[in-house]
């Protein structure tokens, strides 16, 4: 009786393990050898047979190794110009003085301008004269309208931000204007449409205008 019952469990479980192998197939792993593809295809035709993907080349794709130690930190660039330099700090100037909004400047020079009974022109620069005739490759040319009328289009009638004294005076004065976060003596001795004074900070704008060839520097 006992090896009669012994026998059918062992039946049984054959037949579980058949059963298991027909629901869950065990999958072919990338090592074993692949099956012939022709008798298959003579023996199922409509069968479509896919290939398991595989790694190709893992050296060549995976990215290099890179060691801190071959990095060298290098210093900043210098500025591409006197336009990117930094403002000259408020404290030179006279403690009564104050940043002021000045509207509808009208040009007067090259380099000056009148605005809200102000007669003013921009420090560290020198003027064009209206007069003046400039060369160019023995072409001459107004140089002096052109820049009077260069810096009264670049302004547009736009308000100046200067640094003035509180009393409005009625005679020139120098001072230090930005329109937006341009810099006025920067923007004219940069592009050749006023001279920088020789004690004023925009000496390197000039000769870069020299060499660019800029304003009364260049062509008419």
């Amino acid at each position: 009786m006992m090896i009669a019952l012994a026998g059918l469990e062992l039946v049984i479980g054959i037949l579980l393990l058949v059963k298991a192998a027909t629901l869950f197939p065990v999958e072919r792993s990338l090592t074993d050898p692949a099956p012939d593809v022709g008798d298959d295809v003579a023996r199922h035709p409509a069968r479509s047979i896919v290939n398991s993907a595989r790694k190709i080349a893992e050296d060549l794709i995976a990215p290099p190794q890179i060691e801190g130690s071959e990095m060298e930190r290098v210093e900043p660039r210098l500025p591409l110009g006197d336009l990117g330099l930094a403002s000259r700090p408020k404290s030179w100037m006279p403690r009564d003085w104050r940043e002021t909004l000045l509207y509808d400047p009208v040009a007067t020079s090259s380099a000056g301008f009148d605005s809200m009974g102000r007669k003013l022109f921009i420090s560290g620069t020198q003027g064009v004269q209206t007069d003046r005739v400039c060369l160019f490759h023995e072409s001459a040319w107004p140089c002096g309208q052109r820049a009077y009328a260069a810096f009264n289009n670049w302004m547009r009638g736009r308000a100046l931000n200067c640094f003035v004294p509180p009393v409005v005076d009625r005679f020139p004065v120098a001072v230090t204007c930005r329109l937006g976060k341009q810099d006025v003596g920067a923007w004219l001795v940069s592009n050749g449409w006023a001279l920088a004074l020789p004690s004023g900070i925009y000496g390197k704008a000039e000769a870069t205008a020299r060499a660019a060839e800029m304003g009364i520097f260049g062509p008419p």
